[in-house]
């Protein structure tokens, strides 16, 4: 466990350039007074902002870069333009130069998987990285993944993401042993497509002692709670996270609708106010900052672009939990496990008599 916890920031990434990553640096630190931050930025607009900071710009290096990624750029563009100098890629590049433990950008999400996935490369034995958030439910808080990272997954890959994010669980929820559910259409093993059912049935035999595999779960169990990682690929993971945002502001437009009706209305939305927004708050997963790009050589936690202050502190807290913990290590342990190597290489071998048998299933 580090002593010292170094944070690299792009500090251009984002909607609103450094305004309010700045802010949001000083309140982290007030929290975690053990980080030291590395920043990279226009010195025209970074240095006035640390000078209103000087807990910031006091345990800081400052690095000056004139170029910056467009939150419209395509990841290939920002790739070609923007690698060895934009300071979203000196942020990256720190970490893997080993000067940094964990890199934070507000900025483009494709761009920022290309240059992190070029830059750090993915672990040994990872097929693909993924993007993994923290979502809030009824029971408080789950890691859903991967939400938009790669679209499409085989068998091995999902079993990958369940083992990743238990093993984000372990550190950011402190639970020995999360529960895993894998994302499909019912709960019932026949269901589904091949590789949601072979990656079950991998994760059922390898028997994991870092990690409970419950068996599938709906939709609805990602609201509920109902388990502490879901995994899914990120077509849908990305569909899913976009309709809870879609229907947080949903739900909020039909309250502000119906509290201005008339004026009793209007008078107790006065006093319901605050318990409106929290709750608007608590169904939108935009609000717990920060996603983590998962299966790198490297820790890279992707804020969202129209954060504040406060919401841009959260994902510098989430990195330095990551961070802290060794997150990257905990992950290469637990997919070098002996059981589900074996397991993996029991379901290939069983693979042609287990797909007979569902058509066999299905038929009957």
């Amino acid at each position: 466990m580090p002593q010292t916890v170094r944070i690299a920031i792009d500090l251009m990434g984002g909607d609103n350039g450094p305004e309010p990553l700045v802010p949001g640096a000083s309140i982290a630190r007030e929290r975690r007074p053990d980080i030291r931050y590395m920043l990279y930025g226009r010195e025209s607009e970074v240095m006035p902002l640390l000078d209103r900071y000087p807990s910031v710009r006091d345990f800081s290096t400052f690095h000056h870069t004139d170029v910056a990624v467009k939150m419209d750029d395509k990841p290939s563009q920002a790739l070609r333009a923007g690698r060895w100098k934009s300071s979203m890629w000196l942020a990256i590049e720190a970490v893997k130069k080993n000067e940094a433990d964990v890199a934070v950008s507000a900025g483009n999400t494709g761009a920022l998987m290309a240059m992190a996935t070029f830059c750090l490369r993915p672990m040994a034995g990872v097929d693909r990285p993924a993007l993994a958030v923290i979502w809030p439910n009824a029971r408080g808080e789950s890691i859903v993944l991967d939400v938009g990272a790669n679209i499409g997954a085989d068998a091995k890959h999902l079993t990958d993401l369940a083992v990743m994010g238990a093993a984000m669980a372990r550190i950011v929820f402190d639970v020995d042993k999360p529960l895993v559910g894998l994302l499909n259409v019912g709960v019932e093993e026949i269901k589904g497509l091949e590789p949601i059912r072979k990656a079950g049935r991998m994760l059922r035999e390898a028997n994991l002692s870092d990690l409970e595999y419950v068996g599938f779960v709906e939709g609805d169990d990602v609201g509920l709670g109902s388990v502490d990682v879901v995994v899914t690929e990120g077509f849908t993971g990305n569909v899913a996270l976009k309709t809870a945002e879609g229907t947080a502001r949903q739900v909020a437009s039909y309250m502000r609708a119906a509290m201005s009706r008339t004026l009793m209305a209007r008078i107790g939305y006065i006093f319901a106010r605050h318990a409106i927004g929290a709750l608007r708050d608590k169904m939108d997963p935009r609000k717990v900052n920060g996603s983590v790009f998962l299966g790198l050589n490297g820790v890279v936690i992707k804020s969202h672009g129209r954060t504040n202050e406060l919401g841009f502190a959260s994902a510098i807290e989430l990195a330095y939990d990551i961070a802290r913990y060794n997150l990257v290590d905990v992950i290469q342990a637990s997919l070098s496990s002996p059981q589900l190597a074996a397991a993996r290489a029991a379901s290939e071998a069983a693979g042609p008599r287990a797909a007979r048998a569902h058509a066999e299933d299905k038929t009957a």
